[in-house]
């Protein structure tokens, strides 16, 4: 008996509609803050740089995605695809979130992956900054969970 093979659509190699979609799944799954969800779009050796952590394997991505989430509260998160060719695509994002006392962050970023064949990520690089800001000045006030269809995206937002 042979192990299944894992695929997650969509291929590549990725066109500008196809990218989007991918890129989206991402946001949705991230927004979940479900760090198993999260992990299984990624090959079971994935390779992280995150900030300036590294990351390698699935068992560390949950572990990672499980720290994250217990100090960045009530996070959202917007992707939005960049560029692509066949097998990378670059995504710019913005996710705000609080620390446990209550001061409230908007985080930006960049992330560069690359995926095999059967659409799992083997490669991410993300570049972040913080920028402190007033609960007042949030910008993302969709209900935990799925960013809503309607809701503006970052070039929408001016961000």
């Amino acid at each position: 008996m042979t192990d299944a093979v894992e695929v997650r659509p969509p291929l590549p190699p990725f066109t500008r509609e196809t990218a989007i979609l991918k890129v989206r799944a991402a946001e949705d799954a991230w927004n979940s803050r479900d760090p198993k969800r999260v992990s299984l779009a990624y090959t079971p050796q994935s390779v992280w740089r995150n900030r300036a952590e590294f990351v390698t394997g699935r068992e560390a991505i949950v572990e990672f995605l499980t720290r994250k989430w217990a100090r960045e509260l009530d996070y959202r998160l917007i992707k939005e695809m960049w560029a692509v060719t066949e097998n990378r695509i670059a995504v710019r994002f913005a996710y705000e979130s609080h620390d446990d006392s209550g001061n409230w962050f908007r985080s930006y970023g960049n992330e560069n992956w690359e995926f095999d064949e059967n659409g799992l990520m083997a490669r991410r690089f993300a570049s972040i900054n913080d920028l402190p800001i007033l609960e007042k000045d949030r910008r993302f006030h969709w209900p935990l969970g799925r960013r809503p269809d309607d809701h503006p995206g970052l070039s929408e937002l001016g961000l």
